[in-house]
């Protein structure tokens, strides 16, 4: 498949209670999502946008039309399983602590005990909230609650993340940090598709955008061709390099073509001044008990060319030739552990006997034989034996003796 979402005149009618059409909330809708693209999906109130995200994920069925995501329908548990998605208001379960919520929604997605506890504890560094892990969800600002609900969305590191107003709610610095992980997420492969109201934050990291209007597209295009004023010329220039002079001169060579110019001073973005001012009061260890703001992103939620380039560095590794020492070892090891031939065993069993040396009574009376243990052991069980059936013949010799008496008697 081309694309990672596609709509065919996808169409929501809402009905009243006598089964009236009333509202067309999403009418004759034809979207098309590259792979690994970050589209933004925009409009006001009522434009149809969450209903679109609803009908995408099966929570909604459509009037009439289509939705197809990675080629399949949204409703597959399979497809569902490579989805993450961020509703606009997070129900959350107030009285479970933020690590007992992720690893809730990993046991859904079946994750292993293990993996949950680590990709839990990475997402909840990277979304600013690991001090903060064991208070309940239920006393956490919205910010803080809008942070925990994108960690829930990345728990099962999806291939889509549908995130449906992800700023709501947060200060600059989480809205900051969601934009950076957007465009993170989007380098490492995942597609993204994100609703929002800032028109501001969609500019900074959509590739392409469509804004909605009535149920149905008005405009949709790329962001810098859809932005680029043609009709206008931008000059910026080092004010260091230039003097009042020069300035003057530009000016009259601009009016001389009979065209307006005004040159200011360019001013920086709040967003950014904002930003530079606290990350001053944290280099200075200011301490705060709301989130704390990081630029770390998840390994787990690596692309899978990454994994696969690292494959072919380990399958291209140089094998190291072993050493003469190393052979050596090896081969002695072998003899050591092969078993003798039966050749060398039948050599063994038919040595002849070594000749038994002459002992001299002198000798024999001071000295004893050296007898081997094994010698020992074996006689010791053979007068056992005999002694045994010495016995056993005794006692029937005397039992028959016995008998016979008897008869003769």
């Amino acid at each position: 498949m081309e694309h990672a979402i596609e709509t065919f005149s996808l169409t929501k009618i809402f009905t009243d209670w006598w089964g009236r059409n009333r509202v067309y909330a999403v009418e004759d809708l034809n979207l098309k999502i590259k792979y690994n693209e970050v589209f933004g999906l925009l409009g006001p109130n009522g434009s149809g946008k969450t209903t679109t995200l609803k009908m995408l994920l099966g929570l909604l069925y459509p009037t009439k039309g289509k939705a197809a995501i990675f080629g399949g329908d949204g409703t597959d548990p399979k497809i569902n399983a490579r989805i993450g998605f961020l509703p606009e208001e997070s129900y959350l379960y107030k009285y479970l602590n933020a690590r007992e919520t992720l690893d809730f929604y990993g046991r859904i997605f079946g994750l292993p005990a293990k993996v949950r506890k680590m990709r839990i504890e990475t997402l909840l560094d990277m979304v600013g909230l690991k001090t903060v892990a064991n208070r309940p969800v239920g006393t956490f600002s919205k910010g803080m609650a809008r942070r925990i609900g994108l960690a829930q969305a990345l728990i099962n590191d999806p291939d889509l993340l549908i995130l449906d107003e992800p700023t709501t709610g947060l200060d600059p610095i989480g809205t900051r940090q969601i934009k950076d992980l957007v465009i993170q997420l989007a380098k490492r492969g995942k597609t993204i598709l994100l609703c929002s109201h800032l028109l501001a934050d969609v500019e900074d990291v959509c590739d392409r955008i469509a804004i909605l209007y009535g149920g149905k597209i008005q405009t949709e295009g790329q962001v810098k061709d859809l932005l680029l004023q043609t009709d206008k010329k931008q000059i910026n220039i080092n004010s260091g390099s230039i003097t009042d002079i020069t300035t003057e001169k530009i000016k009259r060579l601009i009016k001389a073509d009979k065209a307006e110019c005004e040159i200011t001073s360019p001013m920086e973005k709040l967003e950014t001044f904002f930003i530079k001012t606290v990350v001053a009061a944290q280099q200075q260890d200011k301490s705060t008990s709301g989130a704390v703001s990081t630029t770390q992103i998840s390994d787990f939620l690596a692309s899978k060319s990454i994994e696969e380039n690292i494959l072919d560095k380990l399958v291209s590794a140089p094998v190291s030739k072993p050493t003469e020492s190393t052979t050596t070892e090896k081969v002695e090891l072998l003899k050591t552990t092969e078993p003798q031939p039966d050749k060398q065993l039948l050599e063994q069993l038919t040595k002849p006997a070594e000749p038994v040396k002459t002992v001299s009574a002198d000798e024999t009376e001071t000295t004893e034989p050296q007898i081997p243990e094994l010698e020992k052991n074996e006689k010791n069980i053979l007068e056992q034996l005999t002694d045994r059936s010495a016995s056993k013949n005794d006692n029937t010799e005397q039992t028959d003796t016995q008998t016979g008496e008897s008869g003769d008697a």
